[in-house]
């Protein structure tokens, strides 16, 4: 029998409907709460519905296959940051990092995009399809003991996102309420800090692929009211990127 691994969490997180049965005790949430937290039958712990209330969870039972629980909130659910992510879609591993590590920091949607200098094989990854990639939404939720995650696509390309959910000025007309940045190591003229609102106003940020964006896509992003913006002169990993500008942006 393959158990789920043990992975410490500072909040346990469950979709509505789970808790109306018994949950498996393979599950890597009942393992946590009885290997990890060692809570026993009439124990609370610290629980919540996905994009839902938190509050306590109670142990009403424990058998050799299953464990029981009831759920009380206390807490309303989170609104989600007013920050929209495009990130130039990387390869799998980096893929998983951003996903868990831009949930914890706080994120509204990550849409990861095809770009003309990434590799297209990667949305063929088993990350996208078997759904994998939930799991590293929720670790990272569940790392910053908060029950918002945020919405995810992947796989289309830049220009369908950017007009889905940006759509182009038009002339004498504003690009909407969102202020739009995009990072780029070439022809940004001033740092993130300086053209980065203020804290709790949206925001759509774009980070291209591991070898950034075409000479097409800068004139894409520029038609669709993006400043270009830096985060100084070092070349960063695309996921020390995604952290770095998303702090940035959460604490101005």
């Amino acid at each position: 029998m393959v158990r789920s691994p043990v992975l410490p969490v500072n909040l346990v997180l469950f979709d509505p409907n789970e808790l109306a049965a018994p949950l498996p005790r393979t599950d890597r949430r009942a393992v946590h709460v009885l290997q990890v937290l060692r809570r026993q039958v009439g124990d609370a712990f610290d629980a919540g519905l996905v994009n839902g209330p938190r509050g306590k969870a109670t142990v009403t039972d424990i058998t050799a296959d299953h464990l029981a629980l009831t759920f009380v909130a206390t807490t309303p659910p989170p609104v989600a940051p007013p920050i929209t992510l495009l990130v130039g879609l990387p390869r799998p591993q980096t893929a998983r990092d951003v996903l868990r590590d831009a949930t914890t920091v706080g994120v509204g949607a990550i849409h990861f995009v095809r770009t003309e200098k990434g590799e297209s094989s990667y949305a063929q990854s088993s990350l996208w399809s078997s759904g994998e990639w939930r799991r590293h939404v929720l670790a990272g939720a569940e790392q910053a003991f908060v029950t918002q995650v945020p919405e995810v696509t992947h796989g289309r390309t830049i220009a369908e996102v950017l007009k889905e959910t940006c759509p182009a000025p038009a002339a004498g007309v504003s690009a909407g309420a969102a202020v739009r940045l995009t990072l780029d190591n070439y022809e940004a003229a001033r740092p993130l800090a300086a053209a980065a609102p203020r804290r709790g106003s949206p925001v759509v940020l774009a980070i291209g692929s591991e070898r950034g964006w075409s000479a097409a896509e800068r004139v894409l992003l520029r038609d669709h009211g993006f400043t270009f913006v830096h985060l100084g002169e070092r070349v960063l990993r695309t996921e020390t990127a995604v952290i770095a500008a998303l702090s940035l942006l959460l604490l101005h």
